[in-house]
């Protein structure tokens, strides 16, 4: 019986050896080839291009197909692949074979599947269903086999990211308004199982994980939230790792940490291993709840003891209402997420231990903004592409992260 491959962890440093020139316009995703020193991607350029390793240990285009219009995505499921092709007035996904040596790309079908730009496609091995979402705000799934459309559901908005999960068969979607939805499929239908909230900004990004039944949401407000769908008890935990929106997420299941990237190049591996703790919801109160100053609109108290009225904080690890005189201090808490010193109020302060504030998180300058990122769990590989037109591939060796970078 083989011996089963473990996937390396993720580690720090990583290092750039080498650049490929290529794409003209910004690279809007890419995958890596599973078993294969290679990379597919796609461009706003119009083409689809398919990167092999040669002899010289340099990464060139094996493929250059050239698509009928801009914006594509791409879904991978070898040998086939799905990069969709507007065209007006419908939007098509279009699905390729490749050749076994990856130098030939035929084209086997096409689906009338959107009114405008596809947003986002899934392939589902296992039930041989294509999903995909589009600016005309539906979402829809079809028959990979027969190319029938099978069924359909209109978002409250336009959806920026979409996950499935195999087992349940639900779907999750989330959009710009910064709403989550659940759908329930079947075969020819689908059930509204609920819908739910917890960004102040769009959703940008979804990420399943089918063994602990979590689902990770990134969003344009910085913060990434891990809801947990399994356990049934409502719990959000939040993540404050990112000084710009979130672009992109990937799980590492094996090895139980959350990569999630953003619009500040930053990429942050979060260790999920951990057990980490909600946020406290806000508390309300007319004056501060350690020293008893009114807040400013509270008149009455204001002409009662003749004090100024003060301005209002929030301590961060117990929530209450405090002024900025009883929350002078600041703090790391990473098992709330809070990975940068965030406000608390000074008895807090006191209390949060040096192993409480020991980090659960890494963090890496990948210079460049990233839009997208895959993970290759087998081998360890860290995909990126970014609207520099660059994708680099960070591969993990014995403690030590290398880096080749495609142009």
């Amino acid at each position: 019986m083989a011996a089963e491959i473990q996937p390396k962890p993720l580690t720090r440093k990583p290092i750039l050896l080498q650049r490929m020139e290529g794409s003209q316009e910004v690279v809007n995703m890419a995958v890596i080839v599973p078993k294969e020193e290679g990379v597919i991607s796609v461009s706003e350029d119009r083409t689809v291009r398919v990167w092999l390793k040669r002899d010289s240990g340099q990464y060139w285009p094996s493929i250059y197909h050239a698509m009928p219009c801009k914006y594509p995505n791409l879904c991978l499921e070898k040998p086939d692949i799905y990069p969709n092709s507007p065209s007006f007035p419908d939007c098509l996904l279009c699905e390729f074979i490749l050749s076994e040596d990856y130098n030939k790309m035929t084209s086997v079908k096409n689906y009338q599947a959107h009114q405008s730009r596809v947003t986002m496609i899934l392939f589902v091995l296992e039930l041989e269903w294509v999903l995909s979402t589009g600016q005309d705000k539906q979402f829809a799934w079809h028959c990979s086999e027969s190319g029938q459309r099978l069924g359909g559901y209109r978002t409250s908005a336009v959806a920026s990211g979409l996950q499935f999960d195999v087992e349940t068969r639900h779907v999750f979607i989330g959009d710009h308004s910064g709403q989550v939805t659940i759908l329930k499929l079947e075969q020819e239908n689908c059930t509204l199982v609920t819908t739910f909230r917890g960004h102040t900004g769009g959703v940008t990004a979804l990420c399943w994980d089918p063994v602990q039944r979590v689902l990770f949401s990134g969003s344009s407000d910085h913060s990434v939230i891990m809801w947990d769908i399994g356990g049934r008890k409502g719990t959000a935990i939040e993540l404050q790792g990112h000084n710009d929106k979130v672009q992109a997420l990937s799980y590492a299941q094996h090895t139980r940490q959350l990569i999630s990237c953003g619009g500040d190049g930053g990429i942050v591996v979060w260790n999920m291993d951990v057990e980490r703790q909600e946020t406290p919801e806000w508390l309300d109160s007319d004056s501060c709840q350690k020293c008893d100053q009114p807040f400013f609109w509270n008149f009455k108290q204001m002409w009662d003891s003749k004090k100024i009225g003060l301005r209002q904080h929030h301590c961060r690890k117990c929530g209450k209402a405090v002024c900025g005189k009883c929350s002078s201090k600041r703090s790391s808490i990473p098992l709330m997420g809070f990975e940068f010193e965030v406000r608390v109020c000074d008895s807090c302060h006191e209390a949060i231990t040096d192993e409480e504030r020991a980090p659960t998180a890494t963090f890496h300058d990948s210079k460049h903004n990233i839009v997208h990122v895959h993970f290759d769990a087998t081998r360890g590989w860290l995909l990126t592409s970014g609207t520099d037109k660059v994708i680099k591939v960070r591969r993990h060796l014995i403690k030590k992260l290398s880096v080749f970078g495609l142009i």
